[in-house]
């Protein structure tokens, strides 16, 4: 590559060269993305953490990609392999999977079916029925039958020249990059229930038959269908085009892109057929399935990627929130069964008076539960209800409602709080030391009140994998 990192990344960003360079210098100094934002910014030329984050991105994968290279470049000169057109395709390779597609020919492997036919001297017999399709095949190969080199008769010749053309074909790296991208682009991913597991994988309905093109599946939905493969429950099949192509006879048009790549064609010579069924067993057994595994490593990584920021944006909001500051609050962490849990605390957050109320179904005790939330309404001078947004959020909401509609005098403001993270808080050993002497069950109420008061103070309690 004629570009240095530091001016791919400045063109990818739009910006300049020695702004790059500074940030880079900044982080290879230990440095982190929100120091180099906040105190940096007259070395950096005010980049932003975004720019800094996607910036601190491209640079580990480039030196990876670097390092790759020079591995690979290294290990083909050790072959004795490198001619000058391979070494500029290696050097000019931008991506990780161009340059594995490059590097897979004389990638060190295992002794295959391929290097056997070679060793047995059926390369000139693939080279030469490839070559001249008019040949007959039986005949061909009869010319190579030896048995003192394990090939017994010309059917095993043929197979042999067949296991050499397979790899031959799906090592091609540009043809591979072709078939990558057609793939991603016209493929889908397919999910079936796995038999017997219908009632025990009932969480993932929504894919006992399903199937949707890769580019337009949101991450979540990636996510969840992995998590059913993990457990048992789906089979995901990875499939290269939509149904209908799967119902026109023929070739497919990925074994038209390898027969064109490599001039086969049906012209009803006698080598034509062997040649197309050569194709057809090359990519259903080697193209396909390694571009399979590809694939799902993309669509895996995108929609973790995509979770990553979509987790991060959730908390940013919550640890953002505005505070509705020193005021009294009493907390309702929601449920039906077990109640309705109430925490009261004052304008610093200390808490003042805890109980639990049962307005819900099965108990059905609404009254009692009104006249008790403003006995403490009004001994305490709460002034916000914060409400869990959980389980029978709604139904607790309606009820700190009509509180409000029956105690105008109480200036009441209720609030609908994400309650997420509480339960984890509540059993947590911070709240523990915190509120050693309250049940479990009621630090989540407390949490939540909190949580209205100041979020980010609260929220810092909690580890965020637990809240975004």
């Amino acid at each position: 590559m004629t570009t240095s990192i530091e001016g791919r990344i400045a063109e990818e960003l739009g910006v300049r060269e020695r702004q790059v360079r500074a940030a880079v210098e900044l982080l290879d100094g230990g440095s982190t993305v929100p120091f180099i934002a906040r105190y940096r910014k007259e070395a950096t030329e005010s980049l932003d953490d975004a720019q800094l984050r996607t910036l601190e991105e491209r640079l580990r994968y480039l030196r990876e990609l670097e390092e790759r290279r020079t591995s690979i470049l290294e290990s083909v000169r050790e072959q004795g392999k490198l001619d000058a057109a391979l070494e500029a395709a290696i050097r000019e390779a931008e991506t990780k999977a161009r340059l594995e597609d490059i590097y897979l020919p004389f990638k060190p492997k295992r002794r295959t079916k391929a290097q056997i036919a070679r060793e047995a001297g059926l390369e000139p017999l693939a080279d030469g029925l490839l070559g001249d399709p008019s040949v007959d095949p039986l005949a061909a190969a009869a010319a190579f039958v030896d048995g003192d080199k394990g090939v017994a008769d010309a059917a095993a010749a043929l197979e042999g020249a067949r296991a050499i053309l397979t790899e031959r074909f799906s090592e091609d790296a540009d043809l591979t990059g072709e078939l990558r991208e057609r793939m991603w682009t016209r493929g889908r991913l397919a999910a079936k229930v796995r038999e017997g597991q219908e009632e025990a994988g009932a969480k993932f309905a929504d894919y006992f038959d399903f199937a949707e093109p890769f580019t337009a599946l949101p991450s979540h939905r990636v996510l969840a269908m992995l998590r059913g493969e993990k457990e048992n429950v789906l089979d995901l099949v990875l499939e290269p085009d939509g149904p209908e192509a799967a119902e026109q006879p023929g070739p497919s048009a990925y074994e038209n892109m390898i027969a064109r790549r490599f001039g086969v064609a049906d012209r009803g010579r006698p080598a034509d057929k062997w040649l197309g069924d050569t194709v057809r067993w090359a990519w259903r057994t080697r193209i396909q399935v390694h571009l399979g595994i590809d694939l799902r490593l993309r669509l895996r990584t995108a929609a973790e990627d995509e979770a990553v920021r979509v987790f991060a944006s959730n908390l940013r909001d919550l640890l953002l929130a505005a505070p509705a500051g020193t005021r009294a609050t009493l907390g309702l962490d929601p449920g039906f069964r077990t109640g309705v849990k109430v925490a009261v605390v004052d304008a610093t957050g200390k808490v003042v008076a805890t109980d639990v109320i049962h307005p819900h179904v099965p108990a059905n005790k609404w009254d009692q539960a009104l006249a008790k939330l403003a006995h403490l309404a009004k001994e305490h001078a709460v002034d916000l209800i914060a409400i869990g947004n959980g389980t029978a959020s709604r139904e607790t909401d309606k009820l700190a409602g009509e509180l409000i509609d029956k105690h105008p005098e109480l200036k009441l403001t209720k609030v609908m709080v994400s309650e997420a993270g509480a339960s984890v808080y509540s059993a947590s050993a911070f709240a523990s030391q915190e509120l050693p002497d309250m049940d479990v069950s009621l630090r989540g109420a407390v949490s939540i009140a909190r949580r209205l008061q100041d979020p980010l103070a609260e929220l810092v309690k909690i580890d965020p994998k637990s809240i975004g």
